[in-house]
Parts: C-alpha cells; sequence; structure tokens
C-alpha cells in the first residue's frame, strides 16, 4: 500500500510541476494510445488540481483528442481501404462503415460514455465512416463529460468499481442522464 502511496504523490507532484499543459498532453496522448489508463489520468489531475479543474482540463483533452484522431482517419480512410482491402473484404468492411456512420447520437453518446469503451476504436470507426464532424464533436462533448466524472469519481481499480453496487448505480443513472441529454439535443439541433 506504501508503494502505490508513494506512486500516487510522486505522480500528483509531477504533474503539479509540469503544469495545466502536462495535465492536458497526458489525456491527449490517452487518445491516441488506448494502452495508456484514463482513469489514472483522471485521478492524477483531480489530485493535482481539485476536482472542478481536474475534471474540466480532463473533459476538455478527451474530448480535444480523440477528435484529432477523428480528423486523422478521417482523411486517411479512403486511401487505406482501398490500398489494404481487396474488393470482396472491402464490400463487407463498408456495409460495418455504413451501418456504424448511421448510429443515432443517442446511442453513440450512451457507447462514448461507457467507462471502457476504447475511445480509440471509437475515434477510428466514427472517422472511417465519415461520420458527420458536428455529430462526432457532439457525441464526444456529452458523453465524455459524464466518463470522466465517473472515472474522477470512482479513482479505484476496475475490479472493485465493478463490484460496488454504488458505483455501478451511479453509471446507469449517469448513463440515463446522458442517453435523455442527447435524445433533447438530438431533437433540438437535428443533427440525425
Amino acid at each position: 500500500m506504501e508503494v502505490v502511496n508513494n506512486f500516487i504523490n510522486y505522480s500528483t507532484e509531477i504533474i503539479s510541476n509540469g503544469g495545466l499543459l502536462f495535465g492536458i498532453l497526458i489525456i491527449i496522448l490517452e487518445s491516441w494510445l488506448p494502452i495508456l489508463p484514463l482513469g489514472v489520468f483522471v485521478a492524477l489531475n483531480i489530485q493535482a488540481f481539485g476536482f472542478f479543474v481536474g475534471i474540466t482540463i480532463s473533459w476538455a483533452a478527451t474530448c480535444c483528442g480523440c477528435y484529432l484522431s477523428y480528423l486523422l482517419f478521417s482523411c486517411l480512410s479512403r486511401n487505406l481501404i482501398d490500398k489494404y482491402f481487396w474488393k470482396k473484404s472491402r464490400k463487407k468492411l463498408e456495409k460495418g462503415i455504413n451501418t456504424f456512420s448511421r448510429i443515432p447520437l443517442s446511442k453513440l453518446v450512451v457507447i462514448i460514455a461507457l467507462p471502457f469503451t476504447p475511445a480509440f476504436v471509437i475515434n477510428i470507426l466514427a472517422g472511417v465512416s465519415k461520420m458527420k464532424k458536428e455529430k462526432f464533436l457532439l457525441a464526444l462533448m456529452i458523453g465524455k463529460i459524464f466518463m470522466i466524472v465517473f472515472w474522477g469519481y470512482v479513482g479505484k481499480s476496475f475490479i472493485e468499481s465493478m463490484t460496488d453496487i454504488t458505483t455501478i448505480m451511479i453509471l446507469t443513472i449517469m448513463l440515463a442522464i446522458a442517453y435523455s441529454l442527447s435524445r433533447i439535443v438530438s431533437k433540438k439541433v437535428n443533427i440525425e
């Protein structure tokens, strides 16, 4: 336990000394490298900058990182599909991609809001599918805030959070709020 406390104190000190820019950059980097633990970085940002500032910079940074990843794959997608997939495989791939591009905003928000959904995969699928920029950005902004708050609230291991009934109830309520909010926004903005 002392090793974990020392790690948290040392990491918090590094983030605090690096300033807000460092706290933002590690979250953006996580959007591109799925092996990095977002929950740990969010918890460290909260530890270093306080709850509100830590949540805010983590949310803004993850939205920015995911959107940049989406834009990159949106630009590269046609070349990648044409170059690396044969005609037979390309048809199946394009069918799946087209299905993903038609996913309703409310369902996309819920997928993004789930704490254990690999953001990198969603960014690639959205970019390759030529999903509207506005739709993806709106889904990110709504869904990611609930995911970031979840990680800020939980701040504990996967197994602990999935066996704690309170955490499961809070996650369920947050997902329901995200879904409802996205339905309301979708109707107001007419983004489908």
